[in-house]
C-alpha cells in the first residue's frame, strides 16, 4: 500500500502546470469483517478500499475532489490525471480563499505498526467458543488501514497500523444486555476470557427481575466505556478554536474562567498513544499531545490552519473539524476493583444509550441508560433497572460531584466502519459520581 501511494503521488506531480500546488490525503484498508449472532458467525467478507482527495491549488484559490481507487497503479494514475483536469478547468471561476493554509516546510514521515495479528480462524473460534451458548452478538473487524499525505513540495508521510475491534453484546432478553468490546493491537486469549466471564456474570444478573426507581440524585459509577461516551460529547464543538471565537463551545464558561471542573479531571489530545497518524490533510504534523483541560482547567484547544489563518495564531495540526482523535483522561487513584465496593447503594452504569445537550451554553447534558446498567446495595450488584434518563451538567459530573476516577484505564477504539473503518480512540478510566440527576 505505501510504495503504491508514493507512486500515485510522484504522478500527481507530473501532472501540475505552472505554479500549481497540490496536496493529496490517501485512505485505505484491507479489512476483514465478520458478524456474530447467537455466538455464531453469520456473515463474513473482506473489504481492500483505497481513495484519495486532492486539493489543486493556485495561489489563494483551490479546488477539491476525491476519487475513489483500484489499487492499481496504472489505472488509477489515469483516474487522477482525470481528477486533476476537472479541478484545473473549475480553478478560474472560484473565489479566491482568504483563510486558505497549508504546509509548506517539508517534514515527511514514516510509521508502519507491526502486524501481530492472529489468523482469523484463530480469533473467530475463540469467539465463538467463549461464547458458551449465550446469545453473543456483534462485529468483528481487522486488518490494515492505511492514511497518507503527500504534495508537490515533496512531502510525504505515510501511517499504517495493523488492529482489531470486537463491538459486541451478550442479549438476554428484551432491551436486556451487556454491551462490551474488546480491541487492540495483539490479540489475547486469556483477555477476551476475562471480559466474557464478567459479561456472563452481568448477564445472570439480568434474569433477576428488573427494577424503576424513582427520579431524582443518585450515587453512579461510570465504566470506562460510559465515561468515554459523556466524555466524547465535548468533542463536539468543545475544543476547537472556531467554536471557541464563535462562543459555541459548550465548554466557554470553562474557557472563560467563570467554571471549573474537579481537580482531577486532565483531558488531552494524546496523538503519540493513539491510532491516528500525526498528521493532517494539509500536511501540518502534529505533537505528541495537546492538553485540553489540566486540573480542571481550561489549557488549550486544538486549531485546524484554516482557523489557524483566519485568528492569526499558529495551527497545532487539527483537522478541519477541529476535534480530537485521540482523546485521554489522565488516570485517578480508585482501584477498579474498589469501585463498586465504594459506591456502596446506587447506580452502575456500563455505557450509555444516547446523549445530546440539553443546554449547550451550560454543558447541560441528557442521555438515557440501556443495556447492563444496575442497582447497588452494599457494594453488590442486586437487580437490573429499567431505561432511565439523566440530565446533568458535566461541570458537576467531572467538577465538585466527582468522588474519583480509577487508577486503571482503558484504550476504547473507535468502532465505525461507515465508509472506512475508524482511527478515532479514547483512554479513559471509571468514574464514581455523586448527587447526579436522573429526570424519568
Amino acid at each position: 500500500m505505501q510504495s503504491y501511494f508514493h507512486e500515485i503521488a510522484d504522478h500527481l506531480t507530473s501532472q501540475l502546470q505552472g505554479d500549481e500546488v497540490y496536496t493529496c490525503s490517501f485512505s485505505g484498508e484491507d479489512s476483514d469483517f465478520v458478524r456474530f449472532n447467537q455466538g455464531q458467525v453469520r456473515q463474513a467478507g473482506s473489504v481492500v478500499q483505497r481513495g484519495a482527495s486532492v486539493d489543486l491549488i493556485q495561489g489563494q484559490k483551490h479546488a477539491a475532489g476525491w476519487a475513489t481507487l483500484t489499487g492499481e497503479a496504472e489505472a488509477d494514475k489515469a483516474r487522477l490525471t482525470a481528477l486533476v483536469k476537472r479541478l484545473r478547468e473549475k480553478l478560474p471561476h472560484l473565489p479566491e480563499d482568504p483563510h486558505l493554509l497549508y504546509a509548506t516546510d517539508v517534514q515527511s514521515s514514516e510509521h508502519v505498526g507491526d502486524n501481530k495479528l492472529p489468523a482469523p480462524e484463530h480469533s473467530l473460534e475463540e469467539i465463538r467458543s467463549s461464547a458458551g451458548g449465550n446469545d453473543l452478538v456483534g462485529i468483528y473487524a481487522a486488518g490494515a488501514i492505511g492514511r497518507g499525505f503527500a504534495n508537490s513540495l515533496g512531502q510525504r508521510n505515510w501511517y499504517e497500523t495493523w488492529n482489531y475491534n470486537l463491538d459486541w453484546s451478550l442479549h438476554h432478553a428484551g432491551d436486556k444486555a451487556v454491551k462490551a468490546g474488546y480491541a487492540g493491537f495483539e490479540w489475547d486469549d486469556a483477555t477476551f476470557r476475562r471480559k466474557v466471564e464478567v459479561a456472563g456474570r452481568q448477564m445472570d444478573a439480568l434474569a433477576r427481575e428488573p427494577r424503576t426507581i424513582s427520579p431524582g440524585h443518585y450515587r453512579v459509577y461510570f465504566t470506562p466505556a460510559a465515561v468515554n461516551d459523556l466524555v466524547g460529547i465535548l468533542s463536539w464543538g468543545g475544543f476547537g478554536l472556531q467554536a471557541h471565537k464563535a462562543r459555541q463551545t459548550p465548554l466557554l464558561k470553562l474557557v472563560e474562567g467563570e467554571a471549573s471542573m474537579s481537580e482531577a479531571v486532565t483531558l488531552r489530545e494524546n496523538t503519540a498513544e493513539g491510532i491516528a497518524p500525526n498528521f493532517q490533510g494539509s500536511g501540518f504534523i502534529r505533537p505528541a499531545a495537546v492538553t485540553l483541560i489540566e486540573g480542571g482547567r481550561y489549557k488549550d484547544c486544538l486549531v485546524s490552519p484554516r482557523s489557524a489563518k483566519e485568528f492569526d495564531v499558529p495551527t497545532n495540526g487539527a483537522s478541519a473539524h477541529e476535534s480530537p482523535e485521540s482523546l485521554d483522561m489522565a488516570a485517578g487513584s480508585l482501584p477498579t476493583d474498589e469501585a463498586i465496593t465504594r459506591l456502596e447503594k446506587g447506580i452502575y452504569v456500563g455505557n450509555v444509550h444516547y446523549l445530546n445537550y440539553s443546554d449547550r451554553s451550560t454543558c447541560r447534558t441528557t442521555g438515557m441508560t440501556r443495556f447492563a446498567t444496575f442497582w447497588v446495595e452494599d457494594g453488590e450488584i442486586v437487580a437490573p433497572l429499567n431505561v432511565m434518563r439523566f440530565d446533568e451538567t458535566m461541570y458537576r459530573a467531572l467538577g465538585d460531584k466527582l468522588l474519583g476516577l480509577t487508577s486503571e484505564r482503558e484504550m476504547i477504539l473507535d468502532s465505525q466502519t461507515y465508509g472506512a473503518r475508524s482511527t478515532g480512540s479514547g483512554r479513559m478510566p471509571g468514574a464514581l459520581v455523586e448527587d447526579f440527576t436522573f429526570t424519568l
